[in-house]
């Protein structure tokens, strides 16, 4: 039997966005239920009443027990709540899930005011990735994605403090902060042997979600929506764009959720009932007992338009449940492997100081039952960027020169070469050639025309690298969507 939408809201967190709350997919799943989003004009306080009664094990006492041992006898004074909340973050460490977490109340109350209108941050996702945070994707226009943070970054410390062994919520804790402040970020990254330094200058960060675009070649007018996170408003923008794109005589659409890092499912819901017809689900929901549940659209059948998506490694959570629906739709997906994220999350409040629980309580699976968690939804078409768009900011101490090699050099000639000036090679040894790029970009930038890259030059390479990536004069990936439409 076909169901209707999901009737609880339900969390798939894939992780905090830098500066204020998480990314999360929400919808309806159940009315008695009322974590994190609500229906409109309810309450985000979830009686006692609420809670669901568990049975609690005799060896529970052994905790009470502990707690009076620490207060009774430990040499110093220990506050009630650190306590509770370290046996709290204890119990859920054992259960190895990185998109389960203890929320205090100040979290909570950053987690909803996200979704809501703007926050203040880098405007970046991570996760705890096998212990160390990771960059899921900078979010578009954000100061995290022009100081040039990539999908896959390690953030090994904050302002030059170690984060390893935090939690993903004490991390998330250095690296927000007010607008105007300035954070200092050590990144490893896939590909880099030597960690580097990003500053970056927090900031307002809008959450404006939908953009698009027309294009026209060869006759065929392409529409293309962008979408950049899946937040409260993203389904009605959506239908806003699409329908002027169809109004404006669109010959077919692309659908862009590269560094998309999630959102609120119900907004998912939405956006694909556009597209996938009611001859089959557009999501499945494996509840702990091993069932599933299957959800439908109520269209009747496709676009008379072409249609595809395009997705990165930074497309996760509600991304991907786009991405696989169109997918197996009959769609083409265009790009890399996304980041592999299915299991689903509920934000259970357990105090009246708002303080919640966030733990996995189901697997999401695509229409035709598979889980891509850890795996990612793989393109139809696989398509990679050019080279210089995987560079990296170079941390220069003493200046780079003639006669030199390493990974920062070879970071470098990548750079230039994307930029225009031939370096000669891209192995890492800075030879004739590649000093004479270097003089050459100098002397265009008006810099003191050395030959040798010192902190300035680097500087400026960086930045001219992260506008020429932003441009989009050299994506790939869109030009082959654009190509195989029609």
């Amino acid at each position: 039997m076909k169901m209707k939408k999901l009737h609880i809201v339900l969390i798939l967190m894939l992780a905090f966005v830098l500066g204020l709350s998480g990314a999360y997919v929400g919808s309806k799943l159940a009315q008695t239920d009322q974590p994190i989003e609500q229906e409109e004009g309810a309450t985000n306080n979830q009686s006692n009443a609420d809670r669901p009664d568990t049975v609690q094990p005799d060896k529970l006492s052994k905790v009470t027990q502990t707690y009076a041992l620490i207060k009774e006898h430990f040499i110093e004074d220990v506050e009630d709540q650190k306590l509770i909340e370290g046996a709290i973050q204890g119990m859920l460490q054992v259960l190895e899930d990185p998109f389960t977490s203890y929320m205090d109340a100040e979290t909570m109350k950053s987690f909803n005011e996200q979704i809501e209108s703007s926050f203040e941050g880098i405007g970046a996702e991570v996760s705890l990735t096998n212990g160390v945070v990771t960059i899921v994707s900078p979010i578009k226009d954000s100061p995290a994605e022009a100081a040039g943070l990539r999908p896959n970054d390690k953030v090994l410390s904050v302002d030059g403090e170690s984060i390893a062994g935090l939690d993903l919520n004490e991390a998330v804790e250095k690296i927000r902060g007010e607008k105007g402040s300035e954070v200092v970020l050590e990144i490893q990254r896939t590909g880099i042997s030597e960690s580097f330094d990003v500053t970056i200058v927090r900031d307002e960060i809008p959450v404006e979600t939908v953009y698009s675009d027309m294009k026209t070649a060869d006759g065929k007018k392409t529409g293309i929506i962008e979408i950049a996170s899946f937040s409260e408003h993203t389904a009605e923008e959506f239908t806003t764009h699409l329908n002027q794109l169809e109004e404006d005589g669109m010959n077919g659409l692309v659908i862009d959720v590269r560094g998309n890092p999630g959102g609120i499912l119900e907004v998912v819901e939405d956006i694909l009932g556009h597209f996938i017809p009611s001859d089959m689900p557009y999501i499945q929901i494996e509840n702990p007992d091993g069932t599933k549940d299957k959800f439908y659209s109520s269209i009747e059948g496709k676009k008379d338009y072409p249609i595809n998506v395009l997705i990165d490694e930074g497309s996760a959570s509600a991304s991907e449940i786009l991405a696989v629906a169109m997918k197996e739709a009959g769609y083409d997906v265009i790009g890399k492997t996304s980041y592999g994220k299915g299991t689903v999350q509920k934000a259970i409040p357990i105090d009246e100081d708002g303080s919640a629980i966030k733990l996995t309580f189901y697997k999401w699976l695509s229409p035709n039952g598979k889980w891509i968690n850890e795996v990612g939804v793989e393109p139809t078409i696989e398509v990679d960027q050019p080279e210089y768009y995987y560079t990296s900011p170079i941390d220069v101490e003493e200046p780079l020169q003639y006669d030199q090699t390493g990974e920062k050099i070879k970071n470098i000639q990548l750079m230039l070469e994307g930029l225009g000036y031939n370096p000669g090679r891209k192995d890492g040894y800075f030879n004739q050639e590649t000093e004479a790029a270097v003089k050459a970009f100098q002397a265009d930038e008006k810099l003191t025309s050395s030959g040798q890259v010192d902190k300035d030059t680097a500087g400026r390479l960086a930045e001219k690298m992260i506008q020429k990536v932003r441009s989009g004069d050299d994506d790939r990936q869109l030009e082959e969507a654009l190509n195989v439409l029609y």
